[in-house]
């Protein structure tokens, strides 16, 4: 059975790739389950996809697994440039500080203004040929008025999700992986993980 490394160490993304990937015969490891530690590596791209791709080569040549990476974004209309590719930058501290720091941000914007958008690009890394592919993946919502909800992690509980009317952190699980960025990103590498579930 192929390794297939998911590179992150944030618990909630590999919570939702291991859902999302549960049906493909592929032994999947995660950055803290090897052996050796890792320097993360400088996500210096202008593009998510330029980023998913720099942290998918760079851990799948240290490690010569086939890997899988991502960069994901949340782009704010009424903030144009505050977040985007620099949304794990937005602000120090923690997710909880930066939810907070954009909600103030918004103070003064009415909840129909308040348009955002999620975007994940995910990059598979194959060590052997040097080869990748990314695909891209979109969810549509605004930003609430307050902090709602208690699941998920980062942005969760603040990103209303357009068909739902609901945040992220009040779906399951399952209803979250039926339309967040990430799964619709993943969704579309599927079959190109596929081929490598008989190597």
């Amino acid at each position: 059975m192929l390794t297939l490394l998911l590179a992150t160490n944030q618990p909630g993304k590999l919570k939702e790739f291991k859902d999302i990937l549960k049906t493909f015969k592929l032994k999947m490891v995660f950055l803290n389950n090897l052996n050796k530690k890792f320097k993360e590596p400088q996500e210096n791209g202008k593009t998510l996809s330029k980023n998913a791709f720099i942290k998918a080569q760079y851990y799948g040549e240290k490690t010569k697994l086939l890997t899988l990476a991502d960069d994901t974004g949340l782009f704010v209309k009424t903030l144009p440039n505050k977040l985007g590719i620099k949304t794990k930058r937005y602000h120090s501290g923690s997710d909880k500080d930066r939810r907070q720091k954009l909600l103030k941000e918004l103070k003064n914007i009415p909840f129909p203004k308040r348009q955002a958008v999620f975007k994940t690009a995910v990059c598979l890394y194959n060590p052997k040929t040097k080869k990748s592919i990314t695909r891209i993946g979109t969810c549509p919502g605004k930003i609430s008025l307050k902090e709602i909800g208690g699941q998920g992690f980062g942005y969760d509980s603040i990103f209303i999700v357009k068909e739902k009317n609901k945040t992220f952190s009040e779906l399951s699980l399952k209803e979250k992986n039926k339309l967040s960025h990430r799964a619709k990103a993943l969704k579309k590498l599927k079959p190109h993980l596929k081929k490598y579930e008989k190597s």
